[in-house]
């Protein structure tokens, strides 16, 4: 039975019933000529949800990503050192000395999987020289853009430790997608990158190219997709900055520049926050009618359930698996 079959056969009800009908739509969106933009939140590369988002985008069923920078650079760190990551079954049992062992041994834990800060090291030599570079020539790029220069050195590819084709970031640069992140200095690099600034081995902030910068660069993309009558799709993991960040350029081009451009086509997001007041990631999709975000034709789907386990049965029913 595939999995496609199975979801079919079994999923009627409740989330399970959601699950599907958001991946019919997906399905639906790209076969009437339509894109999709994947905004992922949450700790989703160390969850190896690259697996099967890799072959998504090299199957061409993801134009546009924009998350957040841990999802980012986590898939890199995973594609380099997978095998020194350190795996707990029982993490929910571990003391408060058990927690300082790990940190004291060079562990980063991230529920039941321990990223080793060796990694981080490794790739923070290569990438402050692609930054004091991009500083020395006032040649800013986005975050995005040095990990592809990063990975554009044929020589690391002996040190993958994962099938490559288990790496979305790889897969996104082969078919040159736009990776956006916004609030990047929340992460390991950008924490890295901050304080080799202040080291002066990196001599300014304006290496990288700011928040702004990433949102009109989205905004002209919806543009010239608008322009080509290309509808685009919004599939939404978690909540927080990498879903309302990207979702917003849409009612800032007609509200704020005054345009003439489609709402988004589709909108599907996975989230285990419950709807409550005040709640970005907990808000239904209705809620974003209100914001000039959606409008009431849009296809709305919102699926309370564990990402990690949801989001690789839509891709697989997507692609016809």
């Amino acid at each position: 039975m595939t999995v496609s079959s199975f979801m079919e056969k079994n999923y009627r009800h409740f989330n399970a019933r959601e699950t599907l009908d958001a991946a019919k739509a997906w399905r639906a969106h790209l076969e009437g000529g339509g894109e999709m933009l994947l905004a992922m939140a949450g700790a989703m590369s160390t969850a190896e949800l690259g697996i099967t988002l890799a072959d998504m985008i090299r199957r061409g069923k993801v134009h546009f990503i924009v998350c957040t920078a841990a999802n980012l650079e986590e898939d890199v760190f995973n594609l380099f050192a997978h095998d020194e990551y350190k795996v707990i079954q029982d993490w929910r049992a571990l003391s408060v000395e058990d927690e300082i062992e790990l940190y004291e041994a060079g562990f980063n834990r991230v529920t039941d999987t321990c990223i080793p800060e060796t990694i981080m090291r490794h790739t923070e030599k290569i990438l402050v020289d692609l930054w004091a570079k991009a500083a020395r020539n006032d040649q800013p790029l986005f975050p995005y853009e040095f990990v592809y220069r990063l990975l554009d050195d044929p020589s690391l590819a002996q040190h993958y430790q994962i099938a490559p084709e288990h790496s979305w970031v790889l897969a996104a640069k082969e078919r040159n997608i736009p990776i956006l992140t916004p609030g990047w200095e929340d992460s390991t690099h950008g924490n890295i990158f901050c304080a080799n600034v202040m080291m002066g081995k990196v001599g300014s902030h304006r290496a990288i190219r700011s928040g702004t910068e990433m949102m009109q660069f989205l905004a002209e993309w919806y543009k010239k997709k608008a322009a080509a009558e290309t509808s685009i799709g919004f599939f939404q993991i978690g909540g927080g900055i990498a879903g309302d960040f990207p979702i917003c350029a849409v009612p800032m081009l007609i509200q704020d520049l005054k345009m003439d451009v489609p709402f988004w086509g589709y909108f599907a997001q996975i989230g285990d926050s419950t709807t409550s007041y005040g709640s970005y990631s907990g808000a239904v999709p209705n809620e974003k009618i209100t914001w000039g975000k959606l409008d009431g034709q849009t296809p709305r789907f919102m699926i309370n359930s564990d990402a990690s386990i949801v989001a690789p049965l839509i891709f697989s029913y997507v692609m016809g698996q």
